[in-house]
């Protein structure tokens, strides 16, 4: 067989045509996004907030996108793990960051990490708040808010508070709840909510903050009283429960929140796309209102409006982090 001669224009010729396939390509496969499973990343452990709504939103998506979106929870270093396994990712739509509150303390916490969190993800959506809430045993000897600061202000070690971990929202809203109040306090991390929990109903801490998801069924069978919850305003999933800004911290506002969040390089008609699904299933009643009967909130924030929340979460609470002095092992 005769060889072809290869000129200048037949190079040209053949890198244009395999260009144009190349694009018409991919636009077909953005087009048809997606058209196989798709990977959704959480940063916790099952049974938690994060975990909760996180299934309920998968189910949704993949009914109406006709196909599976699986939860894969990767839990640990304060949710660096799930961040920096999306980062890192193909941009292809096809594994997605759960992002949580985390994501807007890591830097200020570790220092420098395997990933930008301003350049290496872009927001999607975000989609749920989870108030977090002050509670106590109701065993134990105080009952409202002013007699367990005062109860804290009579020991020389101050008050213990149970959280899910160094520089988490819970344990924020605690040091500015003793900054405000001029109470010493210690936060003590636990790996899970019910290991918190136990700890909170044997006495051997005072007092947690945390979303009313997990710690529901304690408060139902009487044995969590509930003291407050760190919003702007009561929330309506336990409006009984006054803000701490009523009590007297004006301060203390603080909650667990959770979004979309994407490879930076993922084409943009596939955010498009996936920003605007959440964004419709997020409105709907049914979804409303299986988020609300586990304590979690709707919050339907477009890719930019997230972008803009997850900036000032950022600015914010790395500036409490370096006031208080807190340090992550």
């Amino acid at each position: 067989m005769a060889c072809q001669t290869v000129t200048r224009r037949t190079l040209l010729g053949s890198a244009a045509a395999a260009f144009a396939f190349g694009h018409a390509a991919a636009t077909h496969a953005q087009d048809n996004y997606p058209s196989r499973l798709v990977r959704l990343i959480s940063p916790y452990g099952a049974g938690g907030a994060s975990d909760i709504s996180l299934r309920i939103l998968a189910e949704r998506l993949s009914h109406r996108l006709g196909q599976q979106f699986i939860v894969e929870n990767r839990p640990g270093a304060g949710s660096r793990l799930a961040n920096e396994q999306v980062a890192h990712a193909q941009p292809d739509g096809y594994t997605l960051l759960y992002a949580a509150a985390p994501y807007a303390t890591a830097e200020a916490l570790f220092g420098k990490l395997s990933y930008d969190p301003r350049k290496d993800l872009r927001p999607i959506a975000g989609t749920v708040i989870a108030p977090i809430f002050l509670m106590i045993s109701t065993e134990a000897s105080f009952k409202t808010l002013g007699e367990l600061i005062a109860y804290g202000k009579s020991r020389p070690e101050g008050l213990t508070f149970a959280s899910p971990g160094v520089g988490s929202q819970p344990h924020l809203a605690a040091e500015l709840l003793f900054r405000g109040a001029d109470v010493k306090g210690l936060n003590i991390p636990f790996r899970g909510d019910s290991t918190a929990y136990t700890e909170l109903l044997a006495g051997r801490v005072d007092a947690t903050l945390t979303a009313l998801s997990t710690a529901l069924p304690y408060v139902q069978s009487g044995k969590f009283r509930v003291l407050g919850v760190a919003s702007a305003e009561r929330s309506a999933i336990y409006p009984q429960a006054p803000t701490l800004r009523e009590q007297g911290y004006p301060d203390v506002v603080a909650a667990g929140w959770y979004g979309f969040m994407a490879p930076s390089a993922t084409p943009q008609s596939i955010v498009d796309r996936l920003e605007s699904e959440l964004c419709g299933m997020l409105g709907q009643a049914e979804i409303k209102q299986k988020l609300f009967a586990q304590g979690l909130d709707v919050r339907v924030d477009s890719a930019e409006t997230f972008g803009r929340f997850v900036a000032d979460e950022t600015a914010r609470w790395s500036a409490v982090i370096r006031e208080v002095g807190i340090k992550a092992e």
